[in-house]
C-alpha cells in the first residue's frame, strides 16, 4: 500500500484532530451501521463506489469510513485503551503483525463467513480474512528501456540512471529492497548488501522520493523504472502512462492485506457482513476493473488478462516474507535509508 508523507504542520493538525475525537468519544451511530478503518485514495474511492452500495443491498447496513493509514490505525486503537474507534481494521503485513501483538483484535470465527469456501486456502486464521492481493515485481517503461530480467539489473547500466528509489515506508518498499540484498548475498534480516551495493551507483539513480510521489515521478519521465506493486503498474497505465510489469527471475512479491474485528468493538455482526461482502464475487469482480485495480482473492472471479498470474494458486509459489522478523528492525532501516541514500 502507498502511503503519503505528510508535512510537520499536517502531522500536529491530524494529531489535534485526533485528540478531540477521542476527547469527545464516537458519535451515535444507527443499528445498522458499522465503521471501518479505510486507507485514504484509491481504497476508500473504491469501497465508496462499490463496498457500500453491496452492504446496503445485500445487509442493509450502512459503512462509515475512517480514512487512516495502517500504522494509524494502530496507534489510534491502542491510544483508545479499550473503546475502540473504529469496528474494523484493514492491514499490511507489518502492521497485522503488531496488532496481533498487542491484542488489538478479537478472535476470528471464519464460520461466520459465507464466502470463506470461495478463498484459497490459507487466506483466513484466527485473526483475520484476506480481502486482497499484491504482487510486487519491477514496473519500467519499455519505449526507453530494455527489459530487466532481475533485481541486480536496477542497479545496472542502463537501467540505474532511470531508476526512481523510494524507501522502507511501505510493505513494497520494504520487501523489494529486501529481495535486492537477498541477490548479493543479504537475507530477510540482513539488508546490509543492499546499502553496500547502493552507494557504488547512488550518484547515478535519476530520482528518490517520498512513495506517494513515484507514480508522478514516472509519469512525468523522471524516472523510467522502479520496483513497484501491479495495482500502481495497471493505475499508470490506466493513463496512457508507457509501463510493463516484470517478475523478477527470482521471483515475484506476494503480500496480502487483511481484515480485523476490532478488540471491544460492539458490531462484531455487522463488520462480519462488511467482511463478506468484500470477499464476495461481485464485489471482488468490481474492485478488479479500472481505475481501481485490486487483485481479487474469491476463486470465482476470473482475473484480468494482464496480471502476472493466470490463477490464485499461482501465488503460492511467489516469494513470501515473514513480517514478525522485519518489524523489530523496519524503524532502523528507515531512518539508515534516510540519512544515507535519501540525503
Amino acid at each position: 500500500m502507498t502511503h503519503a508523507r505528510f508535512t510537520r504542520r499536517q502531522f500536529l493538525a491530524a494529531a489535534a484532530a485526533t485528540a478531540g475525537a477521542l476527547a469527545i468519544g464516537r458519535p451515535a451511530r444507527a443499528k445498522g451501521s458499522v465503521t471501518a478503518a479505510m486507507y485514504p485514495g484509491t481504497w476508500e474511492e473504491a469501497f465508496r463506489a462499490h463496498v457500500v452500495p453491496a452492504l446496503k443491498s445485500a445487509h442493509d447496513v450502512d459503512l462509515e469510513m475512517t480514512p487512516l493509514f495502517a500504522v494509524d490505525q494502530i496507534a489510534k486503537a491502542q491510544a483508545a485503551r479499550g473503546a475502540p474507534p473504529f469496528d474494523a481494521f484493514v492491514l499490511d503485513p507489518g502492521p497485522r503483525v503488531t496488532g496481533i501483538d498487542r491484542g488489538l483484535f478479537e478472535k476470528f470465527e471464519a464460520r461466520r463467513l459465507k464466502n470463506v469456501g470461495r478463498l484459497p486456502a490459507g487466506m483466513v486464521d484466527d485473526w483475520g480474512v484476506t480481502v486482497a492481493a499484491q504482487v510486487v515485481g519491477i514496473g519500467y517503461n519499455p519505449k526507453k528501456l530494455p527489459r530487466p530480467k532481475s533485481w541486480t539489473d536496477l542497479l545496472k547500466d542502463p537501467w540505474v540512471s532511470r531508476l526512481g528509489m523510494t524507501g522502507f515506508q511501505t510493505t513494497y518498499g520494504t520487501v523489494s529492497i529486501i529481495e535486492i540484498a537477498k541477490q548479493f548475498g543479504g537475507s530477510e534480516t540482513n539488508v546490509e548488501p543492499f546499502f553496500v551495493e547502493i552507494k557504488k551507483v547512488l550518484s547515478k539513480v535519476a530520482a528518490i522520493g517520498a512513495p506517494a510521489s513515484m507514480p508522478a515521478l514516472f509519469q512525468q519521465g523522471q524516472c523510467d523504472i522502479t520496483y513497484t506493486n501491479t495495482q500502481t503498474v495497471a493505475t499508470l497505465r490506466g493513463r496512457d502512462v508507457d509501463i510493463e510489469f516484470v517478475k523478477p527471475e527470482s521471483g515475484a512479491v506476494a503480500f496480502f492485506t487483511t481484515m480485523h474485528v476490532a478488540k471491544g468493538s460492539r458490531e462484531g455482526e455487522n463488520a462480519y457482513k462488511y467482511f463478506d461482502t468484500v470477499i464476495s464475487a461481485p464485489v471482488q469482480s468490481a474492485l478488479m476493473q479500472p481505475p481501481n485495480n485490486f487483485i481479487p482473492v474469491n476463486r470465482d472471479v476470473k482475473l484480468a488478462a494482464a496480471l502476472p498470474m493466470a490463477s490464485l494458486d499461482e501465488m503460492a509459489k511467489f516469494v513470501r516474507h515473514d513480517w514478525s522478523k522485519i518489524n523489530p528492525l523496519r524503524a532502523a532501516w528507515i531512518e539508515r535509508f534516510n540519512k544515507e541514500v535519501a540525503k
